[in-house]
């Protein structure tokens, strides 16, 4: 019985983010894809479906869709955690259309600001001609924007803790590493912090002490 319910309680949680899960059913079938290529052609194959600067000046809709359909590290487990974790939550709160809207400002505008300063590191002199074909796919930048609009959800000051651990999370990898990857995850967090006037009108913050009394019941 107690298996039952828990099986129509999942069921039930799956269906209420319909987006989040059919996309992370994708990536599982391009993860397994990618698991059954060598590792030449798997390189050979992301790179030409990479946000690069070479990709994204011959044809950058196709890319920045379908670079947000694989994963670069083949591991897919962490991503359906962090999927349930933080996208979920945010569907089931904005609604699917207005969170697959912070998922496409994301993607696309931390896209161009990452691959804008690789294109100012060629220009001087910074960086190698080579990294117009720098590998860069994934779906990082979403979750990261979904991960700032989602501050909007919890009650202050938990909210502000909140924000305060996303940003130093992201912030450390930027100063401590440099590469456009880290500045566009950094940029995406303050992309979702910007859709602000996405939230309006989705109800009152969570406050997680009310979930607390809860369980204490």
């Amino acid at each position: 019985m107690r298996m039952r319910r828990g099986l129509r309680a999942a069921t039930a949680y799956v269906r209420s983010a319909p987006g989040t899960y059919v996309w992370l059913l994708i990536l599982f079938l391009t993860t397994v894809a990618l698991h059954h290529m060598s590792p030449q052609f798997e390189e050979h194959f992301l790179r030409h479906r990479s946000t690069n600067l070479r990709e994204l000046s011959n044809d950058p809709v196709r890319v920045l869709f379908s670079s947000a359909m694989w994963i670069d590290s083949g591991h897919w487990l962490p991503y359906a955690v962090l999927y349930t974790v933080f996208h979920a939550q945010a569907e089931r709160w904005l609604g699917t259309l207005r969170w697959l809207l912070v998922c496409l400002t994301a993607h696309v505008l931390a896209t161009l600001i990452s691959e804008g300063a690789v294109l100012w590191a060629i220009q001087r002199h910074m960086a190698p001609g080579s990294a117009v074909n720098t590998l860069d796919v994934g779906v990082s930048y979403a979750l990261a924007g979904v991960m700032g609009v989602l501050a909007y959800r919890i009650a202050p000051p938990w909210r502000y803790l909140y924000l305060a651990a996303v940003l130093a999370f992201y912030a450390v990898s930027l100063v401590t590493r440099h590469t456009f990857t880290d500045l566009g995850h950094f940029a995406a967090v303050l992309i979702g912090l910007g859709c602000y006037p996405l939230v309006r009108g989705r109800g009152g913050p969570w406050n997680p002490m009310d979930a607390l009394s809860v369980v204490r019941r």
